[in-house]
């Protein structure tokens, strides 16, 4: 009986991975987010060598999100049981010129989205020590810290002063 019992574990285990596709980013920046129908889904480093994300098969908007680069916005068609894999070279903007403020971010999900009026900045990972902050100009912001489950989410309304630092938690 115990054999039979694992039999069918497997074999439901087989079917649902074969009712899924997978999407597999290389994307220069690597630090880019991914978001799969307006869902953030981490960044797109995360899905570079072995790492891919389960999705749904059918057609999928995916957004690629840099502050530094143009976004990207493609239509990814995704088919049960494959990996589709997606490349793209970001085209950057113009640098910012100085002075700054700068914004240190922490969070429990190091890969939680980091958005500050509404706009996609990155990770809690590339904001959250002394050497990774967030440089911009001084002023009010509105920062959002999005864990990728969705739970407990962050905001708060945060004044940059010209080379002074604040942090979010």
């Amino acid at each position: 009986m115990r054999i039979l019992t694992a039999l069918l574990l497997l074999s439901t285990a087989c079917f649902a991975a074969d009712t899924m596709g997978r999407l597999k980013t290389e994307v220069d920046p690597g630090r880019a987010g991914v978001f799969i129908d307006g869902k953030y889904v981490g960044p797109a480093a995360n899905f570079k060598v072995a790492q891919t994300y389960p999705v749904t098969p059918g057609e999928h908007e995916v957004k690629l999100v840099d502050p530094r680069y143009q976004d990207i916005v493609k239509k990814v068609t995704i088919t049960a049981g494959k990996k589709t894999i997606m490349q793209e070279k970001m085209v950057a903007l113009p640098i910012a010129k100085p002075p700054y403020g700068y914004l240190r971010v922490e969070n429990a999900d190091h890969f939680a989205a980091v958005y500050v009026n509404d706009h996609y900045m990155g990770h809690v990972d590339e904001f959250s020590n002394g050497s990774q902050k967030l440089a911009l100009p001084p002023g009010k912001y509105d920062v959002k810290v999005v864990p990728r489950d969705g739970q407990n989410t962050v905001t708060k309304s945060v004044t940059l002063e010209a080379e002074k630092t604040e942090l979010v938690k």
